[in-house]
């Protein structure tokens, strides 16, 4: 048995028993793939994977069990290199956040400016997607630590933690009839075709929620991933934008308008998340501590034990 055995067999789950894309994520040849597999079931004496022919279809039932020990196996080994480059280089790494567009436009810039001034030798990035991508970046140990409005909290391999609360906001062009519309209501909303975030993205499901639970059926004209091409089209004319009140910018949207309506849609919450049973750096602690201050670090050291013994 060998730690590329173990590799293998988690990559194969990661993408869906396709040995072909399992060869090109760990740069070897399929043939050399499908040999590890055999050894590892002759060795242990199992059969890990159900087959049809050559092809692989899922998991057999202690198939299952192992790869939870594999996974184990594989992030305990990740963290015996963390610990040893803590305790040999303690201001230097590379540090991985993924993010959504929202989040790295808007609400992160300060705190990356203070972590650069407090870490200048930490290589950082920030890896932007969807929600369910950065719920998946982090799981799979691709980032050290994930920021969203959707999904974290869903994932039983993470543990999240609350960053801030915010609402939706409308935005306009100037001119606009809403500007002197009074008290907004859905109903009001409702008359003008309406420009805002994709499905899954943003909190989109609390606008969709709001409107259902009134019976209204909004015309959305126009959705995406991110509040400026939102702000974008709304300054064309094409519709009233929903974003998040984050993303307005009263000095660069100028030419746009923000009415705050907290009374039409729920509050959204969004949350930090990094991986259970992951061994941090002490400067992904002090990130985490400045994103989310009133958690504390005995907390978020609780939150990261595995569940149930690590299953």
């Amino acid at each position: 048995m060998n730690f590329q055995q173990l590799r293998i067999i988690r990559e194969t789950v990661r993408q869906d028993f396709n040995l072909t894309e399992v060869a090109s994520a760990l740069y070897t040849s399929q043939p050399g793939v499908s040999k590890h597999i055999k050894d590892l079931e002759d060795e242990l004496g199992i059969e890990i994977f159900i087959r049809r022919g050559k092809r692989l279809l899922g998991l057999t039932e202690p198939g299952k069990e192992l790869v939870q020990v594999v996974e184990r196996i594989l992030l305990d080994t990740q963290n015996l290199r963390r610990i040893a480059d803590q305790f040999a280089s303690r201001e230097t790494g590379h540090f991985v956040i993924a993010t959504t567009h929202t989040q790295a436009r808007y609400a992160l810039p300060t705190i990356i400016k203070w972590f650069k001034a407090d870490y200048p030798k930490v290589h950082l990035t920030l890896l932007q997607g969807s929600p369910n991508e950065i719920a998946d970046l982090v799981v799979s140990g691709q980032a050290d630590v994930g920021i969203a409005t959707e999904s974290l909290n869903k994932v039983p391999e993470l543990a999240s933690f609350p960053y801030y609360s915010w609402h939706h906001a409308i935005i306009v062009p100037d001119g606009h009839p809403l500007l002197a519309a009074g008290e907004i209501t859905l109903e009001i909303l409702s008359e003008y075709p309406i420009i805002t975030y994709h499905e899954g993205f943003t909190g989109r499901a609390h606008v969709d929620k709001a409107f259902a639970d009134a019976g209204i059926v909004p015309d959305i004209v126009l959705s995406a991933i991110d509040a400026d091409v939102i702000k974008t089209y709304v300054n064309l004319g094409l519709g009233v934008g929903v974003v998040a009140s984050v993303a307005y910018d009263a000095e660069q949207d100028r030419n746009l308008h923000l009415i705050p309506v907290p009374h039409l849609f729920p509050e959204n919450t969004t949350r930090l998340a990094v991986r259970r049973g992951t061994y941090l750096r002490s400067y992904a602690h002090a990130f985490i501590e400045k994103v989310c201050p009133d958690i504390g670090d005995e907390v978020i050291k609780a939150a990261l034990k595995p569940q149930n013994g690590g299953d």
